[in-house]
């Protein structure tokens, strides 16, 4: 039997990207799947009608994270679809990388809000829908949380602060049988990393980098959050793991 039958998985940010790539994988695990977008419409429900194709099961739902009122309608709206919900990986994120002198309010709201308030608040209204069972919570942070990336300020910020959050619920929540994880990617191919200027230097220069020798692909993140969403994973909480191919930033 899949490791996930039975289990409901919400994924913010999943139209695409490893967003995507984790959202499929959860669903072949057997977990019902909800893909939540903000603005992507039409390629979150693509990616449910590819679940449904392969026989798994999901639902699209919109809801943008980064406001409370939003990120609890989207659990809400779960719970009426699906009934319930034991696991919630908070993929949706922003990134952008400035020197300290182009540093406005903009920039640093635009990323704090959706990076970590709307991780905070998300976590908050699934924590309250788990059943006495507990249930999994996982954070898609990033590997610049632990490093000195120059012109990163602020989003590595955001992401150390996603590793605070992870540990700090862990021990609040074990209690309740929730466990907290986060994963913290290296540089990963999706379609917006490829359309980046610079893109192909850049991943050289990576690549060259990092003992694996190469750039990570959304399905390296998958694997790992899947395994921290079943029960393989039951005595580990508040742990933030590095998934970048043994790279430092």
């Amino acid at each position: 039997m899949a490791k996930l039958e039975g289990k409901v998985a919400v994924v913010t940010g999943a139209s695409k990207g490893i967003g995507a790539a984790i959202a499929e994988k959860l669903a072949r695990e057997g977990a019902a799947v909800v893909v939540n977008y903000s603005s992507s419409a039409a390629q979150a429900t693509a990616l449910v009608e590819k679940i449904r194709a392969a026989g798994g099961k999901a639902a699209a739902i919109q809801a943008d994270v980064s406001k409370p009122a939003e990120a609890q309608r989207l659990i809400a709206s779960t719970v009426s679809e699906f009934g319930t919900v034991d696991v919630l990986v908070n993929n949706a994120g922003v990134y952008e990388f400035a020197p300290l002198e182009q540093v406005d309010e903009s920039h640093y709201a635009r990323m704090f809000d959706l990076n970590v308030k709307g991780l905070l608040f998300a976590t908050q209204a699934a924590t309250k829908a788990f059943g006495d069972g507990g249930g999994a919570v996982i954070n898609i942070s990033s590997v610049v949380s632990q490093g000195a990336l120059p012109h990163s300020s602020v989003y590595s910020a955001t992401k150390a602060a996603v590793d605070s959050l992870t540990r700090t619920l862990a021990a609040e929540l074990g209690p309740k049988k929730v466990r907290v994880n986060s994963v913290l990617p290296g540089l990963v191919e999706t379609d917006g990393a490829r359309a980046l200027p610079g893109w192909e230097q850049f991943a050289a220069q990576s690549a060259a980098q990092t003992p694996l020798g190469r750039v990570g692909q959304p399905e390296d993140i998958s694997a790992v959050v899947a395994f921290l969403a079943t029960n393989d994973s039951g005595w580990i909480s508040g742990q933030s793991i590095p998934v970048a191919g043994g790279f430092r930033a």
